[in-house]
């Protein structure tokens, strides 16, 4: 079911998040009034209408498009933890983070996206990474390659010698000893910055505008739709213990994902030298 799936019209799913983006998420951009607006976990963790409604339209659509499946969604995560098993299970998931970059989108500045991918058992096939305020959709299919607004994308290599541009977690999202890791990067030959949305620091990678990511937290909906696009783009990425990343969890932390093999492991030297 899933090959079949695979195999056939994908541009179904591509409308699917294009049609909630422009539903729900768009109208209310630059929009929301402050009761749209709530905090989860702390004022560095928002959600807001929108996030909640375009995931019950992907919830919703992405379903129908593929029977049997499941969908693991950010929101619904945030209102039953359990929901996040699936991602060990046998039926095919969909991952969906309607909005990422929810800072952004709240304060009307156009860096956020809509993150989709499609996982079975365990195993990235296929993903989409909406920029619907930028107007750029890059999706990546196992073994099919990475394309941006239907042009397809190579990761490449930095320049010889080249400092190594880096978008690394936010310091409002690490605690201490996360910090200590991650000042590893603060060092020769790296040039480091904490990241905006993650789903458009991996686009950017991807496209070679950006040489690496290193991140030190693993929710799935922020992570699953940019690792297959990054890989599928010519890219690496691994763990600090050298492993692939899991998307079900249980990943060595922080890891990163790269323009080459070569890139990957300097920034993960250097992560393990702040560790």
């Amino acid at each position: 079911m899933i090959d079949a799936f695979l195999t056939g019209d994908l541009t179904e799913v591509e409308a699917a998040v294009r049609a909630a983006a422009a539903a729900e998420i768009m109208p209310r951009f630059r929009q929301l009034a402050a009761d749209e607006i709530v905090e989860k976990s702390g004022p560095h963790d928002l959600v807001t209408t929108a996030d909640r409604l375009a995931e019950e339209h992907l919830t919703a659509s992405l379903a129908a498009l593929l029977p049997g499946s499941v969908v693991v969604g950010e929101e619904a995560v945030h209102a039953d933890p359990a929901v996040y098993d699936a991602l060990g299970g046998e039926a095919p998931v969909w991952i969906v983070d309607p909005v990422d970059g929810t800072r952004q989108f709240v304060r009307g500045e156009p860096g956020f996206c809509t993150l989709v991918a499609l996982a079975h058992r365990g195993e990235l096939l296929a993903s989409w990474t909406y920029a619907a305020a930028l107007d750029e959709m890059a999706v990546a299919v196992r073994g099919g390659g990475a394309t941006l607004n239907g042009r397809r994308i190579h990761s490449g290599s930095p320049a010889a010698g080249a400092v190594l541009s880096v978008a690394m977690s936010h310091p409002d999202y690490t605690t201490d000893a996360q910090k200590r890791a991650l000042l590893g990067l603060h060092t020769e030959g790296i040039e480091a910055r904490p990241c905006g949305s993650a789903g458009l620091e991996y686009l950017d990678v991807a496209r070679g505008d950006q040489d690496a990511v290193a991140f030190n937290w693993e929710y799935a909906w922020d992570h699953a739709a940019g690792l297959l696009l990054v890989t599928e783009a010519g890219g690496a990425q691994a763990t600090l213990s050298g492993a692939p990343f899991r998307i079900a969890g249980g990943n060595a932390l922080p890891f990163t994902a790269a323009r080459d093999e070569a890139t990957a492991e300097r920034v993960l030297n250097a992560l393990r030298a702040g560790a």
